[in-house]
């Protein structure tokens, strides 16, 4: 190679590079309406040429919606972050769902709510060891709505850290919501911010901390899944 293209190979690298860390990758659970948009849009383009614009649209917005950002997770131990990117909608003293096990205690139950315009994998808010999981089938009201932790379809899924210290994290279907993915299973040891799963379409994920820890979240605040922190879990329940 000559001198004088060793530039532009250099630029070439450096465009690649960053288109890869500008476009997020896609979640596997997305690939099949890609693939399926994607075809449905050629087929219309060889029928009605407008029609394969809209195809085009749609197929781009089925991978943004299934994108699944790289996150930087804090790694102070005792905090918990945020399963989801969303808006905070509650925070209140409720006893997590019963299929859990985990008693008739009340925890804090952190909430937030996702549109559809949001991030929509899940992420593990504890590293620690998956103790339980329970699917739940329900209603599909509106995610923001009180009685959805309730009364919705439901995913439900304990995390014991190493220290003993216990929080639950359920991922909640929406109004247009049809579908919940989680892809681990009992007995699997995960680090914080890892993904674990991801509903379809505009949802709600709650995470039930234990009752005195620090909440450093409000309603109305927006997260980022796998960096914001929710709360400090309370002295003594976590190792220094």
């Amino acid at each position: 190679m000559s001198t004088a293209e060793e530039p532009k190979k250099n630029l070439l690298a450096h465009l690649a590079a960053l288109a890869r860390d500008t476009i997020p990758p896609m979640h596997p659970a997305g690939r099949p309406f890609v693939l399926g948009a994607a075809i449905a849009t050629l087929l219309l383009r060889r029928r009605w040429p407008p029609a394969g614009v809209l195809g085009g649209i749609v197929t781009a917005w089925c991978a943004w919606f299934f994108r699944e950002p790289a996150r930087t997770t804090p790694s102070r131990e005792g905090l918990a972050v945020a399963p989801a990117d969303g808006t905070i909608s509650h925070i209140e003293p409720a006893v997590p769902p019963a299929e859990l096990g985990l008693g008739d205690e009340p925890m804090t139950r952190i909430s937030a709510f996702l549109t559809i315009f949001d991030v929509h994998v899940q992420r593990i808010p504890l590293s620690g060891k998956v103790e339980t999981i329970a699917y739940r089938p329900g209603k599909f009201l509106s995610a923001d709505l009180d009685k959805a932790s309730e009364d919705n379809e439901r995913n439900s899924m304990v995390i014991r850290a190493d220290d003993g210290t216990q929080i639950a994290v359920v991922q909640i279907a929406g109004l247009v919501a049809r579908r919940i993915v989680c892809s681990v299973s009992e007995g699997d040891v995960l680090q914080a911010g890892s993904t674990y799963g991801l509903i379809r379409f505009g949802s709600r994920v709650d995470l039930y901390v234990p009752t005195g820890s620090r909440i450093l979240v409000e309603p109305g605040q927006r997260t980022i899944g796998g960096e914001t922190a929710l709360a400090e879990l309370p002295r003594g329940t976590h190792s220094s």
